[in-house]
């Protein structure tokens, strides 16, 4: 492939040659939802379209406007396509059924479609974020074929709605961005195979919960914040967006990590944000991108979901630094000060249950 010239359309189908070219349909159809959703954000409080409405979704958030309508946007550009069994969405208490007017495949789709929403209105960038697994059979998807690890995605991926509209997608063999020409349409290959340094001297972390925060990540933040007159003997900068696909998207590109880590401020929500539809897929991304992502005390990937919204601490990013926080939590449940050897998940009984933590 040449470098800048290979359009989206045509890197999936190539890529996907072996699943007859279903896959590659169903990322094509993702990526004229995006295009649409890009045209809906660009134009700003122009549309009308900013603002909250007087519901909430099914976890109790205010929905804004844009939530709404680019949900929907998604549904229609992918459910006649006939690679769906079905598609789950954050905006949605339960699974969507496809219309039985269209045929049914074997995939199944979950996205959050506009993350970071709370930003529209101040024109802050936001996103989309979605994820693809396969069912073993074409039909109706049931609620068990969503509740499945991350590591069986077949695909994931995210747009970024900014100064440039980008779309970053991993098929499990690397992680490339793409950037919408607006003059033809089309997506582009502008950063084929990024890769994440595997070490760096950004955090990304909301510190106003800081008083929340277990004691690993406290002793972590506090040695960043330290710098050079600290443990770690140089200086960190912080960043913050309350954007989860600006924050991924600045570290696929320079490297950094974010933390939101699990605390104390809400007993019953173990973690902030959702496994299946941020968690899993931005973790497949990192991953896929050199770098490590894990709650704290597992591998996100391996996290067997046990609800469809279920909620989960996320510490992703430059390979090192996610590694060190890892190390900070085993030595934090065990007691001890002893040497973390091992590399990240490598042994996994270093990492507990959630639910012994």
């Amino acid at each position: 492939m040449q470098f800048g010239r290979t359009t989206l359309s045509k890197f999936v189908i190539e890529q996907t040659r072996l699943q007859h070219g279903e896959l590659g349909a169903l990322l094509i159809d993702v990526a004229a939802a995006v295009k649409t959703i890009s045209a809906m954000v660009a134009k700003g409080a122009l549309s009308g379209n900013h603002g909250a409405l007087d519901s909430t979704n099914i976890q109790g958030e205010v929905q804004k406007k844009l939530d709404v309508l680019t949900n929907e946007a998604i549904l229609r550009h992918c459910e006649w396509g006939g690679q769906l069994a079905g598609m789950a969405s954050e905006e949605m208490d339960d699974p969507y059924r496809i219309p039985v007017e269209y045929p049914r495949g074997r995939y199944l789709l979950v996205f959050d479609p506009l993350d970071g929403s709370s930003n529209s209105d101040v024109n802050v960038s936001v996103g989309t974020i979605f994820s693809i697994f396969a069912r073993p059979a074409v039909g109706d998807a049931e609620l068990a074929d969503y509740l499945r690890p991350g590591q069986q995605q077949v695909a994931a991926g995210y747009a970024i709605y900014g100064p440039a509209t980008m779309m970053v997608l991993t098929l499990g063999n690397g992680t490339h961005g793409f950037t919408l020409d607006r003059e033809n349409g089309n997506f582009i290959l502008t950063h084929p195979d990024i890769r994440v340094p595997e070490d760096t001297r950004e955090f990304a972390i909301n510190t106003s919960n800081e008083r929340f925060w277990e004691p690993p990540v406290q002793r972590y933040v506090s040695e960043c914040k330290a710098g050079r007159t600290g443990v770690r003997g140089v200086d960190f900068n912080m960043r913050w967006i309350a954007s989860m696909v600006a924050e991924v998207h600045r570290i696929l590109i320079r490297g950094g990590i974010f933390m939101y880590p699990k605390d104390s401020k809400d007993p019953a929500k173990p973690g902030r944000l959702r496994l299946l539809y941020e968690a899993n897929p931005m973790a497949m991304l990192i991953e896929q991108a050199g770098g490590a992502a894990s709650t704290g005390r597992q591998r996100i990937l391996e996290v067997q979901p046990e609800a469809l919204h279920q909620r989960v601490p996320v510490i992703l990013g430059s390979k090192n630094e996610v590694e060190r926080l890892a190390r900070y939590h085993v030595e934090y449940d065990d007691g001890s000060d002893r040497p973390f050897v091992s590399p990240l998940f490598a042994e996994r009984s270093l990492f507990r249950d959630e639910t012994r933590s």
